[in-house]
């Protein structure tokens, strides 16, 4: 098992490890902030994994994802998704049902968006103020890719590159509309009554077969481009 592709695993899954929790944590804070304490009493506004952590989507499947590729199971290499523990919202404790359900729905892909963003002005500083910070981020792009490069790679500005690939992973994944992936309350929302019953008896087996086999299809689809823009970005600098 090469060093540097194992340390990149790790560097990937305490990453997704944090951005999970700070998009539990999110959901939390805003359903507090519209009205309802239901998570805050839980103890959910925390950055604390354990707090939010889901036996599957937090350790099982991320896990095979990252770590699999090292022991020659590479099924499901080529795009990593996961799932935190559902934060428990309980939507009459709102002003205004539907519009705050969403604005406390999205806000977990926007978390994820922000650490994006925190991660990218960091590398646009290196890039432009330090000097060889232009090479320190091409490397971090191509260790993040080939662990191979792994010795030639700022450790600072590896981190902010895995941590771009894993939040707009996540972020595009969780817009997805499966239950119970933040996309599937957004699409719940706009259904008629009789759907949203028919969409609630979706049984979660079948949620996670959707959400590994479909979920994974259109999050490549969609993270491409966005890292290509991303990435572009930072290169042309």
């Amino acid at each position: 098992m090469p060093s540097s592709a194992f340390l990149i695993a790790v560097f990937e899954f305490v990453l997704l490890l944090f951005s999970l929790s700070f998009h539990e944590c999110a959901h939390a804070w805003m359903a507090s902030r519209l009205g309802d304490q239901t998570a805050r009493l839980q103890g959910r506004i925390t950055l604390n994994p354990m707090y939010h952590a889901d036996p599957v989507g937090t350790f099982l499947i991320p896990g095979i994802i990252i770590f699999g590729p090292l022991i020659g199971f590479s099924f499901f290499s080529g795009f990593l998704i996961g799932w935190a523990k559902p934060t428990p919202v309980i939507t009459r404790n709102f002003r205004k049902i539907v519009r705050d359900d969403n604005l406390t729905t999205l806000a977990g892909p926007v978390s994820n968006l922000i650490l994006v963003a925190v991660a990218f002005i960091i590398l646009v500083i290196m890039a432009v103020a330090i000097p060889g910070g232009k090479q320190a981020v091409r490397g971090s792009m191509i260790a993040a890719f080939n662990p191979a490069a792994l010795p030639f790679a700022h450790p600072l500005a590896l981190l902010c590159t895995l941590a771009i690939l894993v939040n707009l992973s996540l972020f595009f994944f969780n817009l997805v509309p499966i239950p119970p992936l933040d996309g599937s309350h957004l699409l719940r929302n706009v259904l008629p009554y009789n759907a949203v019953q028919a969409y609630d008896r979706i049984p979660i087996w079948i949620s996670y077969l959707l959400m590994i086999f479909v979920g994974g299809s259109i999050l490549m689809a969609l993270l491409r481009p966005a890292l290509e823009l991303i990435f572009g970005t930072l290169l042309s600098l």
